[in-house]
């Protein structure tokens, strides 16, 4: 007898729930994947040297696009560090299953299915860029779960604006004194001190979204009578477009050589993991409109969300500025929410998200047949 969707779609999403892999280690999760595409008559091709693969559907070469990403965190739960789904990422690849399940079916039209490594990480599409693989798409979709505080459950988005967002790690290098005599040594601790406080004066453009603060600090060993030489620190930066950023780097470029020259101390830094903001395609997220009112009703949809996160899925549009990119808010009752360790979601909404996807591939595919 013949699988439903829906039947399907729970039995994968309980595997891939139970079964999570931190980024770039995602070994089984793309086994498993393949053996799912493969079971559909479907030929996935894995990725050189990394995790991931991709899949073609339909005939001809593929100009639009699904992407989905397969990664989990690395978290406590419980008082237990370990992998865990708490973005999202076991449904979003649920869907991109049944999404390629209705496809298959349907033989409507060429399109590719990405199953991205590593978004936690912020680096996962760049090295999607790098392997070539959208070079041929005018159009990409993404999805993302979303909580209640932004979307009812069962209302979905066209569109996601996320934000631009880079996290820092740096290093003040002082000089170390015994402690009843601070005047020969150069407090690092003092130093970040004073880095904390010249953040707080870095100021953008009224009427924009950015923010940038020390979330980390480590100085000192276990002695309490000697100036520490060393601190290592970590920022966290946020904006809601691209050019904040560049505003929010340029202030902190001022802030730390005035705390270098002020403190005589150096301080390193380097970008550990950086994200652009949405620039989300109007096109793409009207034909995303379509597809949520063909599924769902004009009742269930959800206008487009402004959102502080992060997602590298921007990148792609950002590296290949004339492809058409926008992001599925799936409405289904995230909470507590994104990335707390007990996140949980109502999973039933998964199979309206393939479904939308779907439409919205076909939909896509007629617009770009239409063109040619």
């Amino acid at each position: 007898m013949k699988e439903s969707l829906s039947t399907a779609m729970k039995r994968q999403f309980d595997h891939l729930h139970a079964t999570p892999e931190v980024s770039w280690s995602e070994v089984e999760t793309t086994n498993y994947l393949v053996q799912q595409l493969e079971a559909m008559g479907l030929q996935p091709k894995r990725f050189l040297n990394m995790t991931g693969l991709y899949v073609d559907i339909g005939k001809g070469t593929p100009r639009v696009g699904l992407r989905t990403d397969i990664d989990a965190l690395w978290q406590e739960v419980d008082g237990e560090f370990q992998a865990n789904h708490s973005c999202g990422h076991d449904g979003h690849m649920t869907m991109a299953l049944g999404a390629a399940k209705i496809l298959a079916e349907r033989q409507s039209g060429a399109v590719r299915i990405l199953f991205q490594p590593a978004e936690e990480k912020g680096n996962g599409a760049l090295a999607l860029l790098d392997a070539g693989v959208i070079d041929s798409l005018d159009y990409l979709f993404g999805v993302h779960v979303r909580s209640l505080v932004e979307l009812p459950e069962g209302t979905h988005s066209p569109a996601l604006h996320h934000g631009a967002a880079r996290m820092i790690r740096g290093t003040i290098t002082g000089v170390e004194a015994h402690g009843a005599r601070p005047e020969e040594g150069i407090n690092a601790i003092e130093a970040a001190t004073a880095l904390v406080d010249a953040l707080k004066r870095i100021w953008i453009q009224p009427g924009k979204s950015g923010s940038i603060k020390m979330t980390q600090i480590q100085a000192g060993g276990t002695a309490v009578n000697i100036i520490p030489g060393t601190a290592t620190f970590s920022l966290d930066c946020r904006a809601q477009q691209n050019d904040t950023m560049d505003k929010l780097m340029e202030g902190l470029d001022r802030a730390i050589k005035s705390v270098e020259e002020l403190y005589t101390v150096k301080i390193d830094t380097h970008v550990g993991a950086a994200i652009v903001a949405a620039q989300v395609d109007q096109d793409a997220a009207s034909l995303l409109k379509q597809a949520i009112t063909e599924i769902v009703g004009e009742e269930h949809f959800g206008d487009e969300i402004v959102s502080p996160g992060g997602e590298d899925f921007h990148y792609y549009s950002f590296h290949k500025p004339s492809l058409k990119t926008t992001m599925l808010g799936l409405g289904c009752g995230v909470t507590p929410g994104l990335h707390h360790p007990q996140m949980t979601f109502n999973s039933s909404y998964l199979v309206e998200g393939a479904q939308i996807l779907a439409r919205a591939a076909e939909l896509a595919v007629q617009e770009v047949e239409a063109t040619q």
